[in-house]
């Protein structure tokens, strides 16, 4: 047993990839593994059935590790969904008696002014009934937020259209400036790509971002290869190609084997005070050993490419990915097994990746 001793803690699935040694003379021994750059060990002596006694010591081990990331995990989940019972401080933004958004009153209040435009409401506030088309509601709502960006109201502005909508599929009531997105509380889109590599001796390591410092949002914090937000007019697989190009210089040709796997969701307090009802369509792309990105538009500093178990444990610690990237890769963990169902709190977790609305 100890000379095949690799299987010791295989149920962990935390531990997969961790190499497992023993150094014995007689009834004595020392196991060791590594699992994210993190090399731990537990002696064993005396015991006829030594065997028995290094597999249920690392299986404990094993098992602190685990529950140790998931909580990690969930911290970072909570961290996404802050939001939760907060609804309330909102009020509802209206366009044709339908509800689209959720807005504070303090910032209702500036749009009030303009009462051509906005309308406040018993519930609420609504735009103009006078403004019929979304064509003239976009422009109406353009001309608005644009004063009050020279106001310093509506800061980090990007001259990129979100739709406003109900849900993903359906017509927009109007489009607004991407900024303005949390302060109106509209439902908002994006692409995240799990760039990865598999290596040769089987290993998987993923490619890590460092966003620039002089970013307004989250300066300096780890991202993904490539994200972005989801803008009015193209597809999120259009919009995959055109962020890794962009971002990365990831070629075409490359980008368009990024892989559809499904979509997080979230609802948390901007740093604005509005609201982020966000979600975030996800894909995984399988990079070749031998290709490297390089930072294209400014908005990346640096990439470099970490194992898969050293990315969990960054992300298990908390404070250094931007906090949707965090729950993206978990996401993927939880898809590639690297997170198993016996690990306490697996269930939680995997429903906490979709707290929002994610239509």
């Amino acid at each position: 047993y100890i000379r095949n001793s690799r299987s010791i803690g295989s149920s962990a699935s935390v531990l997969e990839r961790s190499r497992a040694r023993t150094r014995y003379k007689g009834l004595q021994g020392f196991l060791t593994y590594n699992t994210g750059g993190v090399t731990t060990g537990v002696f064993f002596s005396g015991s006829p059935d030594l065997a028995s006694q290094v597999r249920h010591r690392s299986f404990v081990m094993a098992a602190k590790t685990a529950n140790n990331l998931v909580s990690g995990f969930r911290k970072c989940v909570d961290l996404c969904n802050d939001a939760a019972g907060l609804r309330g401080t909102y009020i509802p933004f209206e366009v044709e008696g339908t509800t689209v958004g959720f807005i504070l009153p303090s910032f209702a209040s500036h749009l009030m002014e303009h009462g051509d435009v906005f309308k406040a409401t018993e519930a609420g506030l609504q735009l103009s009934s006078d403004l019929a088309t979304p064509e003239a509601r976009t422009e109406a709502v353009a001309n608005v937020l644009a004063g009050l960006r020279d106001c310093g109201l509506v800061p980090g502005w990007r001259d990129e259209l979100f739709p406003v909508a109900t849900s993903f599929s359906a017509e927009p009531a109007l489009l607004i400036e991407r900024a303005a997105a949390s302060l109106f509380g509209i439902k908002a889109y994006g692409v995240h790509i799990n760039g990865w590599v598999r290596r040769q001796d089987g290993s998987r390591a993923m490619w890590v971002a460092r966003r620039s410092r002089t970013k307004q949002t989250w300066p300096g914090m780890l991202d993904h290869i490539v994200a972005g937000g989801q803008p009015h007019g193209i597809s999120p697989t259009e919009n995959v190609v055109k962020e890794c190009g962009e971002e990365a210089g990831v070629p075409p040709a490359l980008a368009a084997a990024a892989r559809p796997a499904g979509a997080v969701s979230y609802e948390c307090v901007n740093t604005d005070g509005g609201l982020k009802r966000d979600v975030m369509f996800v894909y995984d792309l399988e990079l070749p050993e031998g290709f490297a990105p390089e930072p294209q538009d400014g908005e990346v500093e640096e990439f470099f490419l970490w194992p898969v178990e050293r990315v969990m444990q960054v992300v298990a610690e908390g404070g250094h990915y931007k906090p949707n990237c965090a729950i993206v890769i978990i996401d993927f963990l939880m898809r590639h097994g690297y997170v198993a169902p016996e690990e306490e709190g697996y269930l939680e977790l995997l429903a906490g990746l979709r707290q929002g609305e994610c239509s």
